[in-house]
């Protein structure tokens, strides 16, 4: 007996129809970026594990507990990627793109990956759609961040999204408030593990999702309560260029991202609709990031959007994404010199930009047009012996079922005015 192979466990994979809908989401969210002018950047999937443990931060649960990490065959430590702005700012700096004027501005999308236990929401390989703007401070820019992927889920139609802000401050008032922190951690009744994560960062402790954590941390001390005049100007200089974007938000001020290089403005956009798994993306300003991985003393933001998640919180809505079409038109050949010619017409109507499927296996009239619906064209070309010999073929419209005889010569043309 033939073994069957399934998925991975963990892993968000999509077939048709749903394809249809990852790709659109995909699409629209990547848009947003693209008319903002940012550029696209392709990124390894794997990269050196170092690179994560020093630009993400060893004291997170993403590089302690969720990476996929392996040795390579010269005894290298790699890792797939877990997110992607570490690697984006790794190649800013081995390309030298800051040398051809700042800021810079990129996207980028694909798989990422984190060894988590599998739920609704949450994948072992899930895909993101991300932007990175490094080289300038301007509050500005932080606002045009954020209203880039606010305009990503307005643009799929969603509209049960929330955007929630907060400042983690600059490197001054991050020295003060963990010495803060720390002190009202030490009081708590911690396991030994969070005792650790305490001592290496405290703001991970904060980050906890376990309930009986969170509950000992009603009365935590608040970043906002001692941020530094000069944070404090940033943060605020940011709302007011948001509301000028007409873009909602929520004060957050407990607000803490996973990864350790955030700083000033974070930000998380959640959908109620997802239950427990509410964040559908999410981001923040890193001021240390890109001389923490060898380059020179640029700020930069940025954020990662889960597509995965966006696309649930879109079935949550009722909305129904796709990508369009999966072709225009289909192609019925009656007989072998007909299918014959079909082959070339169809050459020539995806020269136009036509999206075209054929009838194979020589079936009948009757199971070409049933597999022509399964398709969703809009039209249906049908050649047979007598056809060529007229030089005429017959085109219905498979939404009404009227049809009309084009000379083959003038398909192409009448085809494209017909859609």
């Amino acid at each position: 007996m033939n073994q069957k192979f399934h998925a991975p466990k963990g892993v968000a994979e999509y077939v048709p129809p749903d394809s249809a809908g990852f790709l659109a989401v995909k699409s629209a969210l990547s848009r947003s970026a693209e008319l903002a002018g940012y550029s696209y950047v392709e990124l390894p999937i794997f990269e050196d594990t170092n690179l994560y443990v020093r630009g993400v931060g060893e004291s997170t649960d993403v590089v302690s507990k969720e990476m996929y990490t392996f040795d390579d065959r010269g005894g290298r430590s790699l890792s797939l990627r877990p997110e992607g702005t570490a690697g984006v700012v790794r190649a800013v700096v081995e390309h030298n793109l800051d040398r051809a004027g700042l800021p810079i501005k990129l996207w980028y999308a694909g798989p990422f990956f984190r060894a988590e236990r599998p739920q609704q929401g949450r994948y072992r390989q899930f895909n993101q759609v991300g932007v990175e703007a490094l080289g300038s401070e301007d509050p500005a820019l932080d606002a045009e961040v954020i209203a880039i992927a606010a305009e990503g889920f307005q643009r799929l139609g969603l509209k049960g999204f929330r955007l929630l802000l907060n400042s983690l401050g600059d490197t001054a008032t991050r020295v003060h408030y963990r010495e803060i922190l720390t002190s009202f951690l030490a009081n708590l009744d911690l396991d030994p593990e969070t005792t650790k994560r305490a001592q290496l960062n405290p703001l991970r402790v904060l980050d906890d999702k376990r309930p009986q954590v969170q509950a000992m941390l009603v009365d935590a001390p608040l970043m906002r309560d001692v941020l530094s005049d000069s944070a404090r100007e940033h943060h605020e200089a940011v709302c007011t260029y948001l509301r000028e974007l007409k873009v909602d938000f929520s004060d957050a001020p407990r607000l803490v991202r996973g990864l350790d290089y955030y700083t000033r403005t974070t930000f998380e956009f959640v959908h109620d609709g997802l239950g427990a798994q509410s964040a559908i993306g999410g981001g923040g300003r890193y001021d240390g990031l890109m001389s923490d991985l060898g380059g020179q003393e640029l700020s930069g933001i940025g954020y990662g959007l889960g597509v995965d998640r966006t696309l649930l919180a879109c079935a949550a809505e009722g909305l129904e994404v796709t990508s369009g079409q999966r072709c225009q038109v289909f192609l019925v050949p009656l007989g072998q010199p007909a299918k014959l010619r079909l082959f070339g017409i169809a050459a020539q109507l995806r020269d136009h930009g036509v999206s075209v499927d054929l009838a194979f296996d020589d079936r009948s009239l009757k199971g070409s047009m049933r597999a022509a619906d399964r398709t969703g064209a809009k039209l249906a070309v049908i050649l047979g012996d007598d056809d060529l010999a007229a030089q005429t073929a017959a085109v219905k419209n498979l939404s009404t079922g009227d049809q009309q005889t084009v000379a083959i010569a003038e398909l192409a043309e009448t085809i494209q005015e017909m859609l």
